[in-house]
């Protein structure tokens, strides 16, 4: 046994601290604040699995191999001890302590739930062979190791049982005078008492009672060494699979981001402006932190990811899972070039030289291909489901900085957006004079005319400029005029976000935006008003990235608000609306900021209309395919595209009219549905149809 220990613990120590300083070679991040909040968050997605529960079968099977390597750590701690003196039971945990029979029941119970969750991912593996898991030997193997761990507890306790309970004396065979060998027919042979502590082992004891006392011995010995043994063997193995998430999946949920989902980190220097270091953004795989180095050794290969990709789903080449991989692997790679610093890698079978220039190469085109990136939508529905809180997105656009900043590379259209929002303050390019013609009419007054308004209606580029939707800017106005709402606007003051451009890697163009909106603001004292949007993008970009540029505001949807002044009574939907009507959820106001009841709320609030939900929706709710800039770029090749496959998705519900509350949104799915010759269905902003339902107080009068 000290051998057993020694070799195992020694080895897995070596290989341990190798991973240790690998993942050092990150950048350095504080991701140790705010211990109570954190630890919350551990609790709930690390040890009670809240995301693996998505998946429901896979689920609990996995929450029942997690528990019983939990419960039955304490047992090979006995075991091992047991390599000492037999009796061993940690003093307090033998059979005559009441603790020792109460986690003798849990151990047996959980040695039971472990072999069934094991057989449900050999399902998995062999013979419903699931697309979205990494089908390897490798996993076969640990599968393996995990059953043949739990048999081979049950073989001791079930040959211990059986040796305890059998008397002395007994033998199952007996030699006559002629020298002839007959049985004995001993009743007590074939004897094992059923132990209601351990319910488990006394039916394994029941399957070997009858057999001789010294093979019962030996398959005690058995029992006890491959179990003893088979610990050390799967440790050892962790750091070098996907399964060294056992390890490191619970610090990787303690150190997630605790900053707001729709919050990207900024490129900035001690003094609040642009960095100018050596790259801007991502180059080479040491330029990522030591955070990121834990989520590439935490990726379970589960899928789940890539399972709700958009851009898989449609047949583009981005993985968020492939992704992670194949960073993890060219991190594993270039180990000793990387933890060395200089380039040793190789060094001593004349490889040096040739190693450093592979380690420090560019991982965009060396590592991943630039369709890749751009294929992203930043929808979020990756993060959403990795039950790991293993993020893509911000690492996406990190290259993405690189390539735009650094090599000035980009989709040629993406260079269109750039130069108009950089010119006019909008990706169209439309006069900037002309952002505040949509409200002619409405009697709207600026807040330059009126800087005491309570509440600043944000509008948007594409509600400004765009002729559908200018409609739903209206709409909402004429909504908030009916409520008495005392709102003005920015008109011409008011400019692009720059979420596209930050998404797509501009940072110097969104920082730039930022610091004169958030000055424009602060002028009029936006801190102390609502601010009011009706795109979610403008909505996320305001109230959650603004902050790091000095601009904390309230910010508010349009449909929460609308929702809220209904609950008010301020808006009260009369009209009939006899229609059933799909819901189709933004990923910025959905994944991005929760925001999923307010919407329908108040579409519920309309007399006579009937809401049904697609079978994809709220949090797993498809993306139209506009985000991460795609809605200024052509989009990457695949077999079909984004926008037709979630307009085909809503279509399944029949519906009589299909409800969104994001611009771009809603400029997919009306191409979308143009795609499948469904021209003919409205597609109405939630404001659009509580319009036509509200009374409006000036015709009473």
């Amino acid at each position: 046994m000290i051998i057993l220990l020694f070799a195992g613990w020694g080895v897995f120590a070596w290989s341990a601290h190798r991973r240790w300083r690998l993942m050092n070679v990150g950048v350095a991040e504080d991701r140790f604040d705010q211990p109570a909040r954190r630890l919350r968050a551990t609790w709930t997605y690390a040890v009670k699995q809240l995301r693996m529960r998505r998946y429901p079968l896979a689920g609990v099977a996995h929450m029942f191999i997690f528990a019983g390597f939990g419960v039955l750590l304490l047992r090979s701690l006995i075991l091992w001890g047991r390599g000492f003196d037999e009796s061993f039971d940690f003093w307090i945990f033998g059979p005559e302590h009441w603790l020792g029979a109460a986690y003798a029941f849990l151990k047996d119970v959980f040695v039971v739930l472990v072999i069934v969750g094991t057989l449900v991912f050999f399902y998995y593996r062999v013979v419903a062979r699931l697309a979205r898991m990494t089908l390897s030997t490798e996993g076969l193997v640990i599968l393996g190791i995990i059953l043949a761990m739990m048999l081979a507890d049950l073989l001791y306790e079930g040959a211990s049982i059986v040796l305890e309970h059998r008397p002395r004396g007994i033998v199952a065979v007996s030699e006559g005078a002629a020298g002839a060998t007959s049985t004995t027919e001993d009743p007590r042979l074939g004897f094992a008492p059923f132990i209601p502590s351990e319910p488990a082992a006394s039916v394994a004891a029941a399957t070997v009672c009858c057999l001789e006392s010294t093979t019962l011995v030996t398959l005690k010995h058995l029992g006890f060494w491959t179990h003893s043994a088979l610990v050390l063997i799967f440790l050892n193995l962790l750091p070098y699979s996907k399964h060294f998430h056992v390890i490191t999946a619970i610090p990787n949920v303690y150190t997630q981001s605790l900053h707001p989902p729709g919050r990207l980190p900024p490129i900035v220097d001690i003094d609040g402006r642009l960095e100018r270091e050596e790259t801007l953004g991502i180059r080479r795989i040491q330029q990522f932190s030591w955070k990121a180095i834990l989520d590439f050794y935490t990726c379970t290969e589960c899928g789940r990811c890539s399972d709700h990709c958009p851009a898989t789903r449609t047949g583009k080449k981005l993985s968020p899972k492939h992704l992670t991989l194949d960073l993890r692997d060219f991190l594993y790679k270039h180990e000793t070039a990387l933890v060395a610093g200089s380039g040793t890698s190789g060094a001593g079978n004349g490889e040096g030289a040739e190693e450093t220039l592979e380690h420090e190469k560019d991982l965009v085109d060396g590592v991943v291909e630039p369709e890749v990136l751009w294929a992203c939508t930043t929808c979020r529905a990756c993060e959403q489901e990795c039950p790991v809180f293993i993020t893509y997105v911000d690492k996406i656009v990190d290259l993405r900085r690189y390539l735009v900043q650094e090599r000035g590379e980009f989709p040629s259209e993406l260079q269109t957006a750039f130069r108009s929002i950089e010119s006019a303050s909008n990706p169209w390019g439309f006069p900037a004079e002309d952002r505040a013609r949509w409200a002619e009419g409405l009697g709207i007054k600026t807040l330059a005319e009126h800087p005491n308004a309570e509440v600043i209606f944000w509008v948007g580029c594409a509600p400004s400029f765009d002729d559908r939707a200018k409609k739903v800017s209206r709409a909402t106005a004429q909504l908030l005029q009916r409520a008495g709402v005392d709102f003005a606007i920015l008109g011409t003051q008011e400019q692009c976000t720059g979420d596209p451009a930050r998404r797509a890697g501009n940072e110097y163009l969104f920082q730039t935006l930022a610091r004169a909106n958030v000055e424009v603001l602060n002028g009029y004292g936006a801190e102390k008003k609502k601010i009011v949007t009706t795109c979610p993008h403008c909505f996320n970009t305001l109230l959650n990235e603004y902050r790091d540029f000095g601009g904390s505001y309230e910010v508010i949807h349009h449909t929460t608000f609308l929702a809220e002044l209904i609950r008010a009574g301020r808006l009260r939907p009369e009209r009939m609306v006899q229609k059933s009507v799909v819901y189709h959820d933004s990923c910025y106001l959905g994944r991005y900021n929760e925001v999923y009841d307010a919407p329908r709320e108040a579409l519920q609030s309309i007399p006579g209309l009937k809401l049904v939900e697609a079978q994809a929706s709220r949090d797993r709710g498809m993306c139209c395919g506009a985000g991460g800039a795609q809605m200024f770029k052509e989009e990457e090749p695949g077999r079909e595209r984004v926008n037709a496959a979630r307009t085909r998705q809503l279509l399944e519900t029949q519906p009589d009219a299909v409800a969104s509350a994001c611009p771009f949104c809603m400029r997919m799915l009306t191409d979308g549905l143009a795609g499948e010759g469904r021209e003919s269905l409205p597609q109405l902003d939630i404001a659009e149809m509580l319009l036509d339902s509200v009374a409006d107080p000036s015709r009473e009068a």
